[in-house]
């Protein structure tokens, strides 16, 4: 019998919600299930797989080279029933037209890609006419009706009121260090605890100017050692133990190019989460395939 065979998305449900949670318990609380039902199911999954996905930690778990790479295959998997269940009700009726769009660097690398590609499935007919900006670029775009609508960072958007918005996710920030660095000893650390050693500064997407507003909330200055616009550099650098940084779930990815191990922890103090959200014009109706790809993205990211 093929391994796979044995596999439910009961199972599969169950293992995405640990890793992206990151502890049983709060998969648990996620699924409204017991924690013996989540860690059976897990257990069940890595000897049918017969590998290991999770390392189990004090604090919690995380997923192991081959944990990433299957939760990368069983999130396709949940998200292609969500669309199979929802496809009557979106096709209904058959959309055409251009649908203009724009996006910055994070959301085009980390957020947009599956959720474009599945809306397409969806309306194949409607031609999608994707721009890279930047938060500016997309703002002034959409109030002169360049565009029909932004995906930003809603969290570094000025005047908010002047746009029409949707929040679609708030992505939890945390630490992120090397596999062996001393604050992984603590179950979470303070501003006080990483000021204390170097920090590598994201420069895309406002990233340092979001980072200068939580931390002087707090009232200490982090310790920044190096800033780069690129996330490969970064996770390099941490995971080769020569810096820390405090950076979106929605970024995360627990190896570098090398191989290194990338750890993540939460922060003890208040970090606010990164949210990602629409906006357009609040005085014209969106054209219909604007329309339709806005209840797309706010049902399949509430879902």
């Amino acid at each position: 019998m093929e391994a796979d065979s044995n596999i439910t998305l009961r199972q599969l449900r169950y293992f995405v919600a640990a890793a992206e949670t990151g502890q049983f318990s709060m998969a648990a609380t996620r699924s409204h299930v017991s924690q013996s039902a989540i860690t059976n199911a897990v257990l069940l999954l890595e000897q049918t797989l017969g590998t290991r996905l999770f390392e189990r930690l004090p604090h919690g778990v995380t997923l192991t080279a081959e944990g990433h790479r299957f939760h990368q295959h069983a999130s396709h998997i949940l998200s292609a029933l969500q669309d199979a269940v929802r496809e009557p009700r979106f096709q209904a009726p058959q959309q055409k037209g251009v649908l203009r769009i724009a996006a910055s660097y994070t959301l085009l690398g980390y957020f947009l890609p599956p959720l474009l590609a599945r809306f397409r499935m969806n309306y194949p007919e409607v031609e999608i006419d994707l721009h890279d900006m930047n938060r500016e670029g997309i703002e002034q775009a959409v109030l002169e009706g360049r565009i029909d609508m932004g995906v930003v960072i809603l969290s570094n958007v000025v005047e908010r009121e002047r746009f029409a918005h949707h929040v679609l996710v708030r992505a939890r920030r945390q630490l992120w260090t090397s596999a062996s660095h001393p604050l992984l000893e603590k179950d979470s650390a303070s501003f006080e605890d990483i000021a204390a050693y170097p920090y590598i500064q994201l420069t895309v997407d406002e990233s340092e100017a979001s980072t200068g507003r939580y931390w002087a909330a707090r009232g200490i200055t982090p310790a920044t050692a190096f800033r780069t616009s690129s996330m490969e550099a970064l996770r390099g650098l941490i995971a080769h133990g020569f810096g820390v940084s405090i950076l979106s779930d929605m970024v995360y990815r627990p190896w570098s190019l090398d191989g290194k191990k990338i750890e993540a922890r939460p922060v003890l103090d208040v970090v606010p989460p990164m949210q990602v959200g629409l906006i357009w014009r609040p005085d014209a109706p969106l054209e219909r395939p604007a329309e339709a790809f806005r209840q797309f993205l706010v049902h399949t990211c509430t879902s």
